[in-house]
């Protein structure tokens, strides 16, 4: 355990993320924007989009106040564009139910939109500096690579490695003086040992993200573009975009239903 605590700490001593702009607040808020921001979305893509994020919208307050079009507009590059609805959703429930405060608890912070576990834990351990058992990509990473690099075999298979066993460790190993840099620490370790060619598929949780090019996703995302434009009738998004009209329609119906659409008076916009 000593050993592994001094791996981790003297990485980060020489090659921790230092300037990542959000390592830089403690304000909840800002910590959630870039939580939400990093969610299925590489650190290099998410720099620029965090800082004219928060120039546009730098309180919870002020994104409650923007109209949802404006924040989809904002959002534009990082794509899951629903993040975005999540995230407003999130700042409304801070200002209606907790008078504009975040909740310091972590069972409060769960109960808000779009919050799991590990951006719950984030939030107590970069805002507050309390600790929580956080497990998320590249902190598994780091305790398979030193508590599981040899998993026995099955019908010519891996075995799969269940966040329960893992999450033991993570609580036994965390520095509850400083979970902040700890964390910190272990995920600058993790995405190391990710580019350096470990893999995280070993875990039961691990989903491959399907390509974006010709996905449903791309067409979602389209649909969201043109009419983020202008608002525009279903037939002008059917003419304008080349997937089979059923797929076109399906998705404008989804995305009605996810609030990231509406429709008035003939024409959808968002």
């Amino acid at each position: 355990m000593k050993n592994f605590r001094k791996t981790v700490l003297d990485f980060y001593k020489k090659h921790g993320r230092h300037s990542l702009p959000w390592r830089h607040t403690k304000d909840p808020y800002k910590i959630l924007v870039s939580e939400i921001m990093l969610q299925q979305t590489q650190v290099e893509r998410v720099m620029p989009k965090y800082e004219l994020f928060l120039q546009k919208f730098p309180t919870a307050e002020k994104l409650v106040e923007a109209k949802t079009a404006d924040v989809l507009k904002a959002w534009q590059g990082l794509g899951y564009n629903r993040r975005a609805l999540l995230l407003k959703r999130a700042a409304e429930a801070v200002m209606h139910e907790h008078a504009g405060k975040f909740p310091q608890s972590y069972d409060l912070l769960l109960k808000l939109p779009g919050i799991g576990p590990a951006t719950a834990g984030d939030i107590m351990a970069f805002a507050y500096n309390k600790p929580a058992v956080v497990l998320e990509t590249n902190i598994r990473q780091v305790f398979f690579h030193h508590y599981f690099p040899h998993m026995k075999e099955r019908d010519g298979k891996a075995c799969k490695i269940y966040d329960k066993d893992v999450a033991p460790l993570v609580e036994k190993t965390l520095d509850k003086k400083n979970p902040r840099d700890w964390y910190y620490a272990l995920m600058d370790y993790g995405a190391y040992l990710k580019k350096a060619g470990n893999t995280i598929s070993r875990s039961a949780h691990y989903t491959k993200q399907s390509k974006f090019t010709g996905s449903n996703r791309e067409l979602r995302s389209q649909i969201l573009k043109l009419v983020l434009k202008k608002p525009r009738t279903k037939a002008e998004v059917l003419k304008l975009l080349s997937s089979p009209a059923p797929a076109i329609e399906k998705n404008i119906i989804a995305l009605e239903k996810e609030g990231l659409l509406s429709s008035k008076k003939g024409k959808i916009s968002a």
